[in-house]
């Protein structure tokens, strides 16, 4: 077993608020407490990337670049980490390779020093280009296994795919289990064998939706992982990552003791369990465990989201046949690891089914694309019968997606016009391009306050528990789609 203390991602800027908050905390909520962040000694802070970018202009009225650098001037000694979506970047589609490069060096620039790059279908092809720029620009590298659970998906393959990375220049591997799938023993698995093939650090990403992410830390931990993700402890658990207090005090005292100052940690959890009551409009309503994401392989999030679209159409006594049917919708498009986006793809396909009452009646355009390869390559082959409904005579295409793809910024920047007052809006315009629009045209207007300054939220109000309904007997179909499914399906306004 490793001595060497047990490193941690501090997940709070991002992926925490993202998964128990809808990615609202704002900047000014982040800075009073950046300075004693940056006293803990983390092996980085993930704050950028994911959903926040978007959800910045969207939502808070900031411009997400300027982020990066408030932040920055309260935390110099702490490396600032970003989640990166391969070829999709920041968003729901993959976009030209001059749009991935910039984007990336305007990151690194801002302070972005730690890049996590995924693919959602763990295909290599959607991940190279990004890698190269970052390796080319000096950044830490950091590529990661989407890690899921189906019959072509195994750890022996993992630790291929980590070998791959490993040829490609990566600084560090990361097991993205972004579901909270992985169990302690598979945890330890896994990462012993990485250490074995692997001379890099590896890193573990998890979530407690199934109450094993502490453990399977633990476990990973005894392996000889190097970092892993935790969230401190008052915007932890649920589907959020384990809480960073309760790690540092289990390695206390023993060889991979973390070092960490239990009272600072302590503080710093005081301040967001403050912080987090201004956000309680936009709580999920899940708090606990819940087991069912290790048969249906959904994310906490999904789940929570899946309730709150079935109950807003009247439909919430079909959660349980959507839930069943999950798991059939992603095996025959070939098992995608369910993260963004091809959790959203496969979750509104399989809503779609039940609630129309024939399977794959209606196809959202995103599946079109999905199954025509324009995601990628799935891990396994789409279900032929499926993929004739589908596409018809159709052909999918067999390329790098992005090869089709015409260079975008100089486009982008004649689009957008005098709106963009720099290169960054340009790429915000790119990447987003309705809702970039919107928040340059409200700040041409004077309406963007200083990004320290509070943003104004709903009344807070008392999330509704999200309860599993009693299994119904099937209805008839609905004859007429709700607006609401429209929605979900892609057809009309912006999807999450």
């Amino acid at each position: 077993m490793t001595t060497k203390p047990l490193k941690i991602t501090e997940t709070a800027l991002r992926d925490a608020h993202q998964s128990l908050l809808a990615t609202r905390m704002s900047t000014a909520d982040m800075l009073p407490i950046a300075e004693k962040m940056d006293k803990v000694g983390y092996f980085s802070v993930e704050m950028w990337g994911g959903a926040t970018f978007d959800s910045a202009m969207r939502f808070l009225n900031e411009n997400p670049w300027e982020r990066i650098t408030a932040l920055k001037e309260r935390m110099p000694n702490t490396p600032f980490q970003m989640l990166f979506r391969g070829q999709n970047i920041l968003g729901y589609r993959h976009y030209p390779d001059d749009i991935v490069e910039k984007v990336i060096v305007a990151s690194i620039k801002r302070g972005i020093q730690v890049f996590r790059i995924f693919d959602a279908l763990n295909d290599v092809r959607n991940m190279r280009w990004a890698m190269e720029v970052v390796k080319r620009e000096g950044a830490h590298l950091q590529a990661a296994i989407c890690y899921t659970i189906s019959p072509v998906h195994t750890i022996d393959g993992f630790v291929e795919l980590g070998k791959e990375f490993a040829a490609m220049g990566a600084d560090s591997i990361c097991i993205k289990d972004m579901a909270g799938l992985i169990s302690p023993y598979d945890a330890y698995e896994l990462v012993s064998k990485l250490k074995q093939a692997i001379d890099l650090p590896i890193q573990l990403h998890t979530h407690y939706t199934s109450g094993m992410g502490s453990t399977a830390i633990i476990k990973a931990a005894e392996a000889g992982v190097d970092v892993a993700d935790t969230a401190i402890s008052s915007v932890a658990l649920a589907t959020s990552q384990p809480a960073t207090e309760t790690i540092v005090a289990m390695l206390k005292g023993t060889p991979r003791d973390t070092g960490y100052d239990l009272g600072l940690l302590s503080e710093i959890s005081g301040y967001f369990a403050d912080i987090r009551r201004h956000y309680a409009a936009f709580e999920s309503g899940f708090n606990g465990v819940d087991v069912r994401v290790l048969r249906y392989q959904i994310p906490g999030g999904m789940l929570s989201n899946l309730v709150s679209q079935l109950r807003e159409q009247g439909a919430e006594d079909r959660y349980e046949e959507v839930l069943a049917e999950v798991p059939r919708v992603r095996a025959e498009l070939g098992y995608p690891p369910l993260v963004t986006p091809s959790s959203q793809m496969v979750g509104t396909q399989a809503t779609l089914n039940v609630l129309l009452g024939e399977r794959y009646k209606m196809v959202p355009q995103e599946v079109k694309n999905y199954v025509k390869g324009m995601y990628g390559r799935p891990p396994a082959p789409i279900d032929p019968d499926i993929e004739k409904l589908i596409l018809g005579d159709e052909e999918p295409i067999d390329c790098r997606p992005a090869d089709l793809l015409e260079p975008g910024f100089e486009k982008a920047k004649e689009e957008i016009g005098d709106l963009a007052w720099n290169d960054e809006d340009v790429l915000s315009y790119a990447l987003f391009p309705q809702v970039a629009r919107a928040f340059f045209e409200r700040r041409a207007r004077g309406e963007v306050p200083p990004i320290t300054e509070p943003r104004i939220f709903p009344v807070p109000k008392a999330p509704e528990p999200v309860a599993t309904p009693a299994p119904a007997a099937p209805t008839a179909p609905r004859k007429v789609l709700p607006y609401s499914m429209w929605k979900l399906a892609g057809r009309v306004g912006n999807r999450r």
